[in-house]
């Protein structure tokens, strides 16, 4: 392989750092790749939210190396139950469950918090040679042939390409001209971490409740992490309650199944919306993450959105390299928006569907729901289909999520 300019990555949270890795292994030592964000100072993480990870996600983990550092904190979703309730009925009627695996024992999902996939994914890009910088990307400036990457210590990095992975609020997608279309929900998610009596037996569970969906995601030990969705009026409620008030509201939704339940950290409440970049890519500039998307958690499909990101754009750039081709080329940068790009949009236009479907308290649309889960519930190759593509194995699937290495 000839030498080329290298790649500078603005943002170093999951889909940045797991780029970075991706990046450093399949182009090897020669090809420069930087990670720049002010947050890189701040290890160990703190990050108290939990995010699931699919079983193709965790094969792109454990192909580059990170899974044996994250597996001792990863709690395995063996079976999944929804139920479809209002707030106040006394039962809780089960109308569909996932139970099995993918490949004989490789669950669908894995519960990870934050933090340790974080902290795992920094100690070993750094370890593999990745240059990490904390400071910001503050400009940049694209030429035919590179683009000169300016950071907030004042350097500039001749790059042959730069990557948004900066977030919802990409100010590098700003910069670039680059405008989202969507809409925002009048909902927000609230996440808290809370601790249960009795053992979760890695069950999740997901109570479908006229005001959205209410989750509970088993972590490791006797401690599950919830996504709670209400209206942004409602979410602004609870999480201001004293914790006597909250304690009645979070044992309201919880039920008394794991025995008596405790908030281990303060409850936090985010906007939802659903959004998506007119384009994936710039001159030289490419987006992943949710710099390029996002959608509604009702799915749970989020962050696994933004590695399926990172395995395309990652395959697409070391096809090129070992090619001798340009990788921040044009043609190349649009073989990925190709690849991504319909099954971004169909996943949000699932996301947005089962939310309309789900968030409302229409009688009607209730019975027709319940009935649309008992025959999912009753079909197993319907059933399997459906894990499947839960697990981010379906259509064209990039080889690092096979756990193929590039």
């Amino acid at each position: 392989m000839t030498a080329q300019r290298g790649i500078v990555i603005g943002g170093g949270a999951f889909a940045g750092l797991a780029l970075a890795l991706a990046l450093r292994q399949g182009l090897g030592p020669d090809v420069p790749v930087i990670v720049a964000d002010p947050a890189l100072s701040l290890r160990p993480s703190r990050d108290p939210r939990a995010t699931a990870i699919v079983a193709a996600c965790r094969r792109l983990f454990d192909t580059l190396g990170v899974w044996q550092a994250v597996a001792p904190h990863a709690q395995p979703i063996l079976d999944m139950v929804v139920t479809d309730s209002a707030l106040e009925d006394a039962t809780r009627p089960v109308f569909l469950t996932f139970a099995g695996q993918i490949e004989p024992g490789e669950p669908f999902a894995h519960m990870v918090e934050n933090r340790h996939l974080i902290d795992a994914l920094a100690e070993r890009a750094e370890a593999a040679g990745v240059e990490l910088r904390a400071t910001a990307v503050t400009g940049y400036e694209s030429r035919l042939e590179a683009t000169s990457v300016t950071l907030g210590d004042g350097s500039v990095i001749d790059a042959a390409l730069l990557v948004a992975a900066d977030g919802a609020r990409s100010k590098l997608r700003e910069r670039a001209g680059i405008s989202t279309y969507g809409w925002d929900y009048d909902q927000a998610g609230i996440v808290v971490t809370v601790e249960h009596e009795r053992d979760h037996n890695g069950c999740a569970e997901e109570h479908f409740l006229p005001a959205g969906p209410f989750a509970i995601l088993p972590l490791v030990g006797k401690r599950s992490s919830l996504v709670w969705t209400e209206s942004r009026a409602e979410a602004a409620r609870i999480v201001a309650l004293s914790d006597a008030e909250f304690h009645r509201e979070l044992e309201q939704r919880f039920g008394l199944r794991l025995g008596e339940v405790k908030a281990l950290d303060k409850p936090k409440s985010f906007p939802l919306g659903y959004f998506v970049a007119q384009s994936f890519i710039g001159e030289r500039l490419a987006l992943i993450g949710d710099a390029a998307h996002v959608i509604h958690p009702i799915a749970g499909q989020g962050l696994n959105m933004g590695l399926k990101d990172v395995a395309a754009l990652a395959e697409v750039i070391v096809d090129a390299a070992r090619l001798g081709i340009d990788f921040g080329q044009a043609d190349v940068l649009d073989r990925y928006q190709v690849w991504r790009r319909f099954d971004t949009m169909a996943m949000g236009v699932a996301t947005n569907s089962l939310n309309l479907l789900f968030s409302n308290k229409s009688t009607l649309l209730r019975s027709v729901r319940d009935i649309g889960l008992g025959v999912v519930d009753r079909l197993p190759p319907l059933k399997e289909l459906f894990i499947r593509q839960a697990a981010g194995l379906g259509g064209e699937v990039p080889r690092l999520l096979k756990g193929e290495a590039l």
